[in-house]
């Protein structure tokens, strides 16, 4: 497991990046999956524009002026911000260990900051003196949607990240409100308040919401516009578990009862009394995870077709959330594991995510009805995440005596309108075949 970078370089090419810590593993494959969703978005839009589904719009500019105040005084914030905190924590000592906490801290190097600012001002002032005009000049641009795909990615990562944690707070409000005390007492830093238990539907359907209206602004169709997200929200969803499952960021399944745990962190085939000895020797971290003994989410399920241990229970050596009890020889942050074994869940859903992906890739071509690649998409969806719930730690809520997670419900609901959009596409959109404004 590789909490950021730094371990990640140290145990695969034996070169210590002191730097690399500052990288979260989780945060990297999500910007790897903002990346790989923006490629997929735009390869889709541009064919569906050569097909006439989307037109530009178009934008006067200026171009020959000189930077502006606001540009240079920008660029210098952010050029301090980068060199206080990035370039200023490799001149402090143990900057680096908790990455988080130096992050949301005060601490840095001022002189290195406003040295980095100024870089950054004139670079910016550099680039504009050499495009200036002796009479700055008007122009209009043609936009299509393709040119857009920037600033819609920008968008569902900050509407995907509020919708994310809001509905985080609505499924286990009791947590996050533990956590702000802990935050107030200086037992926590910020940053864990605001990074730990972001729930995927809360950002889908936020971000959603986001996209569409700006879509609406910009003329472009919203019902091709959605087919054309449907195979990058797939893949991004997939790369975006490469994260979880690497990081260990507490987004696993349930105990595996099939296996038990080493102090190396190891899962090993157990039997039923092994398995009821390692729930007694590690009882007090059991309890203080389930409230009692017996209360303990598991299933039973062994390793089939000589595939490894870890791929039906995995330890999350090395979390980043410190969660589990120590590992045997190990020193300083990042040295827990779990003593019982779970389904590794973000691995199932990665592997089950890029087959849904290759498909919709697949078929793209041959979905004619506009509305019915997404409503493929919402049924894949929702039917993926239901199932995994049903092995995956999360808060219930009981409703008609049924214990049921947020995911679940939502899940459910989009398989619904999934099926609904897959079969009214025709008679709502099918005559929406080329551009209509």
């Amino acid at each position: 497991m590789y909490p950021n970078l730094y371990y990640f370089f140290k145990d695969v090419f034996g070169i210590e990046l002191e730097g690399l810590k500052i990288i979260n593993s989780f945060g990297f494959f999500v910007a790897l999956a903002f990346m790989a969703a923006a490629w997929a978005l735009t390869s889709e839009l541009k064919r569906k524009q050569k097909q006439g589904f989307f037109t530009y719009t178009e934008q006067e500019i200026i171009v020959g002026k000189p930077a502006s105040s606001a540009e240079l005084v920008i660029h210098f914030f952010l050029g301090f911000l980068f060199g206080f905190k990035i370039i200023g924590g490799f001149f402090m000592p143990n900057a680096f260990e908790d990455p988080q906490q130096y992050i949301f801290s005060s601490q840095g190097n001022w002189l290195i900051g406003i040295i980095a600012g100024a870089v950054f001002a004139w670079l910016k002032w550099s680039e504009k003196n050499k495009q200036k005009l002796a009479a700055p000049e008007k122009r209009i641009l043609k936009i299509f949607p393709h040119d857009r795909v920037g600033d819609m990615v920008i968008y569902a990562a900050v509407f995907g990240f509020a919708g994310a944690k809001v509905f985080d707070i609505l499924e286990a409000p009791s947590a996050f409100f533990n956590m702000w005390q802990a935050v107030k007492e200086g037992k926590q830093d910020v940053g864990s308040l605001l990074f730990s238990g972001l729930t995927f539907y809360g950002g889908l359907i936020v971000a959603g919401i986001a996209i569409i209206l700006y879509a609406k602004k910009h003329r472009i169709a919203v019902i091709h516009l959605v087919d054309s997200f449907a195979p990058a929200m797939m893949l991004a969803y997939a790369v975006g578990r490469i994260g979880c499952q690497i990081a260990g960021d507490g987004d696993w399944g349930i105990i595996n009862s099939a296996f038990i745990s080493n102090e190396q962190g190891q899962s090993i085939v157990a039997t039923a009394e092994q398995y009821n000895a390692a729930i007694q020797a590690h009882s007090h971290y059991i309890i203080s995870k389930f409230g009692s003994l017996q209360q303990i989410h598991a299933a039973h399920f062994e390793p089939i077709l000589g595939l490894p241990n870890w791929m039906f229970g995995y330890t999350f050596p090395h979390n980043v959330i410190g969660d589990g009890v120590a590992l045997a020889n190990c020193t300083g942050m990042y040295c827990n594991y779990l003593p019982l074994p779970v389904f590794p869940t973000p691995f199932y859903e990665l592997a089950t995510c890029l087959i849904l992906f290759f498909i919709l890739w697949s078929i793209r071509k041959k979905i004619n009805i506009p509305g019915q690649m997404m409503g493929i998409y919402l049924i894949f969806n929702g039917t993926e995440r239901f199932f995994i719930e049903k092995i995956r730690v999360n808060a219930t809520y009981n409703i008609f005596g049924l214990n049921i997670t947020q995911a679940e419900i939502i899940s459910f609901i989009l398989i619904i309108a999934g099926i609904v959009l897959l079969t009214q596409a025709k008679k709502w959109f099918g005559k929406q075949r080329k551009y209509s404004s």
